[in-house]
């Protein structure tokens, strides 16, 4: 199975990777933890230079892109497809729907053109679940600036890029609500990972429970 966490910038959601994977290793599920952008050789030198909050603050828009993508692919075919193939749950902090939330409806990017490039760079990998951990842009961003060592280029776009980040991603949520469980990020942390934990197992279980009915 195929897990992500998504949300804007603040959300939680590398906060809550390990207490799940933890969780779920516990349970006797084996379990790989990735992020993005990152998690390869390759892609974490891909992820220095898109983020890098001094240097390359010229960056276009398209240039953004098309390094996350280069990311993306990069990690879907070195760790993410074998994982899969071998039974063990991928779990990944970011994926695919960033691109449509901050390039596509942050930067006004074509949403079209977007999940055709994401087809190309991912060889068409969905996740089976995506759980968006939903705070407000103010509220995102006073946590990022309280923790300044997580401070990105990403981060220091104006308050209504943040907010159209944020609406993005409930409007895929409202799209695909198979796929998407929205939670609440403005509870305490072990909330949020209560709440998380109870929608895994509850796919978790129809999962097992559809491959036995086979």
């Amino acid at each position: 199975m195929f897990i992500t966490l998504e949300g804007p910038d603040g959300s939680g959601k590398t906060t809550q990777v390990q207490p799940l994977v933890d969780f779920l290793q516990s349970k006797g599920y084996k379990v790989l933890p990735t992020r993005e952008p990152g998690g390869t050789v390759i892609s974490d030198q891909i992820r220095d230079v898109v983020l890098n909050k001094l240097e390359n603050t010229a960056m276009h828009p398209r240039t953004e892109i098309l390094l996350f993508l280069a990311s993306r692919a990069q990690l879907v075919e070195e760790c993410i497809r074998p994982a899969l193939a071998e039974g063990t749950i991928v779990i990944s902090d970011r994926y695919g729907d960033s691109t449509l939330a901050y390039q596509g409806y942050g930067h006004g990017v074509n949403l079209d053109t977007l999940r055709q490039l994401l087809a190309f760079a991912t060889d068409g990998l969905q996740p089976d679940l995506t759980i968006l951990l939903d705070v407000s842009a103010e509220e995102g961003l006073r946590r990022r600036k309280k923790n300044g060592n997580e401070w990105n280029r990403l981060d220091a776009y104006e308050l209504a890029f943040h907010e159209r980040v944020r609406q993005g991603y409930l409007e895929m949520a409202r799209q695909q609500p198979e796929r998407w469980h929205v939670v609440d990020g403005h509870q305490s942390p072990d909330m949020v990972q209560s709440n998380i934990r109870t929608i895994v197992l509850a796919r978790l279980q129809t999962a097992n429970a559809s491959q036995f009915s086979k």
